[in-house]
């Protein structure tokens, strides 16, 4: 019963120590999002009027045949994915990587960005040309450099499209996995519908995708990575959360027990003596 006792009292001490880890971790996630959703959220309404003047500009242009805007058949898509370069995010990576299997498989080249999809797509049948690790917030130039060659390769028709597979954040509690194509641009239909304004651009017409739709990609990757980072803290913080609350489940669990066990052994002392005394009387008599 001793020995019962001591290897309950160690596991209530490793339970204590695992939940003091794991609390520890949900504080700093919930630091580290706060900052990165401020970045995020700053970010996201330069990505949405960027794009609303992209889509303004191809309302104004009738019929074009800009590369840009064209998809190339005879190619296949590069695929840009967003992961973490840390675990204990719970299943942030995982339903990634459930989309890349069941919505697009292994069909031409891939761009990892993150050590953890680095690392699990490396022994798989997927041909991936570049991988990017333990980026900064202040990532931009590293992710330009991605773009620019990922707008070459479309240009010089190597690839049909760019697509990008990243984690939408919809709130500190919900945030789902997503696929985007940011090449070639597509034309709203909603908002041709809706633009009733006649704006001039300058220079007019295809001219100005030459440099706006490298501009357009460019941010939108960023706006994108900036997004990825702030769901996989907000989806830490609540792994960190559950884990905490799982622990001190546990904890009590075991208290209980300790507190049977020595209540259990208080009375098969007790039982002891009184027996005891009960044979001593007996012999006297």
């Amino acid at each position: 019963m001793a020995a019962g006792k001591l290897e309950i009292k160690a596991r209530i001490r490793s339970v204590e120590s695992t939940k003091k880890i794991t609390k520890a971790m949900q504080l700093v996630a919930t630091s580290k999002l706060k900052k990165q959703k401020l970045y995020m959220e700053e970010n996201r309404e330069y990505a949405y009027y960027l794009k609303e003047t992209v889509q303004e500009i191809l309302s104004s242009i009738e019929h074009s045949r800009h590369p840009y805007l064209t998809k190339n058949e005879n190619a296949k898509p590069l695929t840009i994915v967003f992961t973490s370069d840390m675990g204990l995010c719970g299943g942030y990576n995982a339903n990634i990587y459930r989309m890349l299997q069941n919505e697009i498989g292994n069909d031409g080249e891939f761009v990892m960005i993150g050590s953890r999809g680095a690392n699990w797509i490396r022994n798989k049948n997927f041909h991936v040309v570049r991988e990017e690790t333990d980026l900064e917030d202040e990532c931009y130039s590293e992710l330009v450099a991605i773009a620019d060659e990922a707008l070459e390769k479309y240009r010089n028709k190597e690839i049909s499209e760019i697509r990008i597979v990243y984690t939408h954040f919809v709130n500190s509690v919900s945030f789902e996995p997503q696929i985007v194509t940011l090449l070639p641009v597509e034309k709203d239909a909603e908002h041709v519908k809706k633009s009733s304004a006649v704006t001039i651009f300058e220079p007019a017409g295809d001219q100005i995708l030459d440099n706006l739709v490298p501009m357009y990609v460019r941010s939108l990757l960023y706006s994108f990575f900036l997004e990825t980072k702030t769901s996989e803290q907000a989806s830490r913080r609540m792994a960190m959360e559950s884990a905490t609350d799982n622990a001190e489940e546990i904890k009590e669990t075991l208290e209980l027990q300790f507190n049977q066990a020595r209540q259990a052994a208080i009375t098969q002392e007790i039982t002891e003596i009184v027996g005891g005394v009960n044979a001593m009387e007996g012999a006297n008599s």
